[in-house]
């Protein structure tokens, strides 16, 4: 029974399914306001909606809900926008959701051709098509086309712009190129889908296809008409320039026409059009023939009308002023013209080779046309020759290895002949090189053979000439200077000086020079060939040339040589050993020093070559070495002296020729100071008992050590600080003072000496036999005292020798 109630409560439930309606994907065009509306119409109350993005982005939307539908509102269009979005919709108890996907698209501008005004003629131009804010970009396709054809699909990064190469000919010129943007996406209507721009191209170019049209030959007093046609674009600009034959350039106007009335012949010649515009400029030009009768005809004689018998001439005949049709060139032969040479055009020549005197004469230039002729004359003279020789240089002076060029030319003669002798015993003769009118003798490396007198002899027919040139030659090498080597002071050093292979020898002089100082001359002897020179120069050493530069000075005294040659030196540096010298030690500030002050000792020698540098300390014949070095010079210092720096000091310097050496004694002086005093045996005694006072102090110089009791003015002094009290009495008991005292300062000491009287005499024991024993040991130690005093003395300090208590 509850069963079959249950399953009548449900039924109606189960049954009952109400549909949400959500379009499952919608495309929205970008910049658009649009709508999405989620409803659920079977419900039969208000149902709850909810919104919600699957992607990690907000809905940018605004939500408006009814009863039974809600709708996003999207106020503004983005690419942002595409999302993947659910709507959940709850009737009753029962929830429901449905899920739309949001595309978009952007399309909203036809397409931007840019470089389609300025191509170039002939030249790879860039056309540019830009198509803006296009989305989803992928599905972008761009095309160009010409004339129905397409040229070029392009469907990667279409938002960058595409760009198509493309090189123009004139005909493209006003013709229409289509960019075509298409964008295949489900969706879009189909009237959104495509979109293209076309313009009509502008092709640019330099002026061509130039050319000048009108006739170019014009009579004598007639109009030239010329035209100037070319093309280019923009529209070129035309200039016509006379170019005259002095080489200058007249302009004639700025037109395509050039016109010119009653010409005359200054109007002949070229006339050039040009055509310019911004890209480039062309130019095209022709001749201007004014026709007229022969002018400025002209006879000429190359290289000249005034000749030589035996050269050559070349006579031609040309007109140049009007065009003509045939020239003649004659010789006027006793009244009557006959005819040398005849050409069709506007010049003839005639060579004349070695001419002679008959040849001298009156030649006829004649030029002809249509119109008329023209003639001019030319005189022909032939002088005989004046025969000239020169021969250079005219005396050589020149250095043996060196080059050797004598030159002869020769003057008035076309066809000279040359021959070359030598006058001296060498038939020998070197390269001879022949051009023209100069013949040249030459010697690459001269020896002591080639001096001598060369004669350059010239033929001009039956007429002869001749020079000649004096060659010496001399040999002159660098001398070269050599010593015995390192001397010692006071031994003969000899230098020598060679020259090797010197001529011609009795011109060379040796000189040798100390500075300024001439010091030895010497000459050479004749010699017919080459020669070695020689000089010796023994000199006498001392410490004084260490360094000293000596010169040797080779002089050639022989006329014509260059002075930069005349002379040549050689020297060397003498080197001079000799054994340590003028040895000197010194001490700053000075030798007797108070303790504690500074002290700088230096040590300077003078030797060569170069040895070592000992400085040592003497002190009670005992020798210390405080720094020794590498050298001739060394120093050593103390910062705060001490008595014990006291002492001989010794600088010895010492090479492998000998050694030298100096001292100095450095004295250090202090005041009294570390005073101690002894009392033997005891400061307490029997009357009639002995008392040894030992006083000692380090000072220098040795102090005075005075004893005194203090209520007495009796005063006792010791030259070794040891005083020796006899036979005491109670009366010397008391306070005693010691003072010790050098110039320098003092010290005192203060202490009390007690004495017993003596009692009745007590039986003799065994202390009465030690008594004597202790007195002779205290004697024995009073020994040592004194001793080791006057050994402290000797070292510049005083110190007194502590008595051995253990004797008393």
């Amino acid at each position: 029974m509850n069963s079959a109630l249950l399953l009548t409560l449900l039924l109606p439930v189960a049954v009952v399914s109400h549909v949400l309606d959500l379009p499952s994907n919608v495309l929205f065009k970008v910049g658009d306001r649009r709508n999405l509306t989620c409803s659920m119409s079977s419900c039969p109350e208000k149902v709850k909606f909810v919104w919600r993005s699957l992607e990690d982005k907000p809905l940018f939307a605004a939500i408006k809900s009814q009863d039974k539908e809600s709708v996003l509102i999207f106020d503004n269009v983005m690419k942002d926008l595409e999302n993947s979005i659910v709507c959940k919709a709850t009737c009753q108890k029962e929830t429901k959701q449905a899920t739309t996907k949001i595309k978009v698209y952007s399309f909203p501008s036809n397409p931007v051709i840019s470089g389609y005004d300025r191509l170039k003629l002939g030249e790879e131009n860039i056309l540019g098509c830009e198509v803006s804010s296009v989305y989803p970009s992928e599905f972008l396709k761009v095309q160009w086309l010409y004339e129905d054809k397409v040229l070029q699909t392009l469907e990667e990064e279409p938002e960058r712009g595409v760009h198509y190469k493309f090189t123009p000919s004139s005909e493209d010129d006003g013709k229409a190129i289509t960019c075509r943007a298409s964008l295949d996406v489900n969706g879009i209507p189909p009237e959104e889908k495509i979109k293209e721009t076309s313009v009509n191209m502008t092709v640019l170019s330099a002026p061509h296809n130039v050319k000048v049209s009108g006739a170019t030959a014009v009579p004598l007093g007639s109009s030239l008409n010329l035209t100037c046609e070319a093309e280019g674009k923009p529209k070129p600009a035309f200039t016509w320039t006379a170019l005259k034959p002095d080489g200058q350039s007249v302009e004639m106007g700025k037109h395509q026409d050039l016109f010119v009335h009653n010409v005359s012949l200054s109007d002949a010649g070229t006339y050039q059009c040009d055509i310019r515009n911004e890209f480039g400029n062309q130019s095209a030009s022709v001749s201007v023939v004014v026709q007229a009768p022969p002018m400025d005809t002209l006879i000429e004689a190359s290289p000249q009308s005034i000749l030589k018998e035996g050269d050559s001439v070349s006579i031609s005949c040309k007109s140049s002023g009007v065009p003509v049709t045939r020239v003649v060139l004659s010789r006027r032969v006793d009244g009557e013209k006959k005819e040398l040479m005849s050409s069709e055009g506007a010049e003839t020549s005639v060579p004349l080779f070695s001419v002679k005197l008959a040849d001298s004469g009156v030649f006829v230039c004649e030029a002809i046309n249509e119109y008329g002729r023209q003639e001019t004359t030319l005189n022909l003279t032939v002088e005989a020759h004046l025969l000239e020789v020169v021969l250079t240089p005219d005396e050589v002076v020149l250095e043996r290895g060196s080059s050797l060029v004598l030159s002869c030319q020769a003057s008035g003669c076309p066809q000279p002949k040359f021959s070359w002798k030598n006058l001296s015993n060498t038939p020998k003769l070197r390269l001879i090189e022949t051009d023209g009118f100069q013949s040249q003798l030459s010697v690459n490396l001269v020896e002591l053979e080639d001096e001598g007198t060369y004669l350059c002899e010239v033929t001009c027919g039956s007429i002869k000439k001749s020079k000649q040139t004096e060659v010496k030659v001399f040999s002159f090498p660098s001398p070269v200077v050599t010593n015995s080597g390192p001397s010692l002071v006071g031994e003969i050093m000899k230098l020598t000086c060679t020259v090797q292979e010197v001529f011609p020898a009795n011109l060379f002089q040796i000189l040798w020079m100390d500075g300024e100082r001439e010091m030895l001359s010497g000459t050479g002897s004749f010699s017919s060939g080459t020669t070695n020179l020689t000089s010796v120069y023994s000199y006498h050493v001392d410490t004084g040339d260490q360094d000293k530069r000596i010169t040797c000075k080779v002089s050639l005294e022989m006329h014509g040589v260059p002075a930069a040659q005349a002379v040549k030196t050689a020297s060397t540096t003498l080197s001079i050993h000799y054994p340590p010298r003028v040895t000197r030690i010194t001490v700053s500030p000075l030798t007797e020093l108070k303790e504690g002050e500074s002290m700088k000792i230096s040590c300077l020698s003078d030797g060569f070559p170069v040895g070592r540098t000992v400085l040592n300390r003497v002190v009670d014949g005992i020798q210390t070495e405080l720094r020794a070095s590498d050298g001739f010079e060394t120093s050593f210092a103390i910062p705060s002296v001490e008595l014990d720096d006291s002492g001989i000091y010794i600088c010895e310097t010492s090479n492998k020729y000998g050694s030298h050496n100096d001292s100095v004694e450095i004295t250090v002086k202090a005041p009294p100071r570390n005073m101690t005093v002894e009392i033997f045996p005891s400061t307490d005694v029997q009357e009639g008992q002995n008392i040894t006072i030992c006083c000692r102090s380090v000072s220098f110089p040795p102090p005075a050590v005075v004893l005194s009791k203090l209520d007495s003015e009796k005063n006792v002094y010791s030259l070794d600080g040891v005083f020796l009290l006899i036979n005491l009495t109670p009366n010397d008991t008391g306070l005693y003072q010691i003072n010790v005292t050098n110039y320098l300062g003092y010290e005192t000491e203060i202490f009390n000496i007690n004495v017993m009287e003596k009692r009745v005499n007590p039986p003799l024991d065994w202390n009465d036999f030690l008594m004597p024993a202790t007195y002779l040991g205290v004697a024995t130690a009073m020994l040592g005292v004194v001793v080791y005093v006057l050994n402290a003395r000797k070292k510049g300090s005083y110190d007194l020798t502590k008595s051995n208590p253990s004797t008393v």
